[in-house]
């Protein structure tokens, strides 16, 4: 994964063209209720106005207006947010191609200028060439720092690659880091943990993984067609009933590996998944009319034992419905555990970010992946587009 990075490349008066995701959670009044991901992009922005960058243009998407103007997904609210992170002018035009954005570009006093969604042009997720093109005749040097849709190819994240020289931003080029040297070169022990409610989702992390990992922890909903598909009763618990074969598969790949697997062995059960619910622990078989929404005690102590001796952890996905305060607890002593230990600690995005989040513990974690899909592709072993677009070193 040796791809040049914004160093690596003379910023001196040239006009550049910079992918960010600014995809940030909207309310109802369109404040931004979550900073999270204009505030990663700022390293890379700063840098550009730092080494006399020219012009600099921002592209990003927000939300899925799927290729038609939506006046609620807008990038107004942005544009103010990061001028006042920035301490900069932004000027924020109303559309990201076309002669009237070349003239304001062109125009232009300030030194940040942000395009409209991209996602207003059906041409965006086309990955049109000339749509590509378009954006890429803006600027004479693209540089990609939007790692949440770098497994898309997308016009503003691959196409636009074939028109411009083409670098990874700060925070791209960190993903590329830190979950390209997981997967290569982990230092060991190297457990991974995986939880969220499918099994379908994480068949080909399993798979990739078990080349590469000394242990695989499983909680989460998708635990229970793993706990299925050794022959344990698992009341009204999550099931893929067509992933049992593939469980089991897995199962005894694993053993040939010698990779443990660790699945939980007591659980939180309630009758129907609600926050006032009454809760039972339950062995590893769980009564026909319970369903399992978090690791048991016995679990936690398992699992912390397992990783007492890690050096690298990758944790994609949490132990239970952590986002219900009753049925976080699993989650949220795993997260502590990992907090305090001396290893590095990799945290896929998505709703494991979320859960370290909701924590506080977002400062103890080595990284935090900014990409949920992106991540799960990567540790999939996928090449992502967006990241093969860019120059080798």
């Amino acid at each position: 994964m040796r791809k040049k990075s914004i160093r690596d490349i003379d910023l001196q008066d040239k006009a550049v063209i910079l992918r960010v995701d600014f995809n940030v959670p909207l309310d109802e009044n369109r404040n931004i209720t979550d900073d999270t991901r204009i505030k990663a992009a700022l390293p890379t922005i700063k840098y550009a106005l730092a080494n006399s960058v020219g012009k600099l243009i921002l592209m990003s998407h927000l939300g899925r207006p799927k290729g038609k103007i939506k006046e609620e997904l807008r990038l107004d609210p942005i544009a103010q947010k990061l001028e006042e992170l920035l301490g900069e002018p932004i000027e924020k035009l109303n559309d990201c191609i076309g002669d009237e954005v070349k003239k304001q570009v062109k125009s232009s006093q300030k030194r940040v200028i942000l395009l409209e969604n991209l996602r207003f042009h059906p041409e965006e997720e086309k990955n049109d060439p000339n749509f590509a093109k378009e954006l890429a005749s803006l600027a004479q040097i693209y540089v990609n720092d939007a790692f949440g849709t770098a497994h898309r190819a997308h016009a503003s994240t691959e196409g636009i690659a074939h028109f411009l020289p083409a670098v990874a931003g700060f925070l791209l080029e960190k993903e590329i880091n830190y979950l390209g040297k997981a997967l290569e070169d982990p230092k060991k022990p190297f457990v991974v943990i995986l939880g969220g409610a499918k099994v379908s989702d994480k068949i080909e992390v399993v798979e990739n993984l078990l080349k590469k990992a000394d242990k695989i922890i499983i909680g989460g909903g998708m635990a229970y067609t793993f706990l299925k598909a050794q022959g344990k009763e698992i009341g009204k618990s999550k099931l893929e009933e067509d992933k049992i074969g593939i469980a089991k598969e897995i199962l005894l790949k694993a053993q040939k590996n010698n990779v443990q697997i660790l699945l939980p062995s007591d659980n939180i059960c309630v009758k129907e998944i609600k926050s006032d619910a009454e809760i039972t622990v339950t062995g590893e078989d769980i009564p026909a009319d319970l369903i399992a929404v978090d690791i048991g005690p016995k679990t936690i102590e398992n699992f912390k034992q397992a990783l007492s001796d890690a050096k690298t952890i990758v944790w994609n996905g949490p132990m239970g419905i952590f986002e219900i305060d009753k049925f976080s607890n699993g989650s949220k002593q795993i997260a502590e555990f990992l907090a305090n230990l001396d290893a590095t600690t990799i945290i896929g995005g998505g709703d494991t970010a979320a859960a370290v989040a909701k924590f506080k513990l977002e400062d103890k974690m080595t990284h935090i992946s900014t990409g949920g899909g992106a991540s799960l592709e990567f540790l999939e072993g996928k090449v992502l587009p967006g990241i093969a677009a860019l120059q080798d070193k």
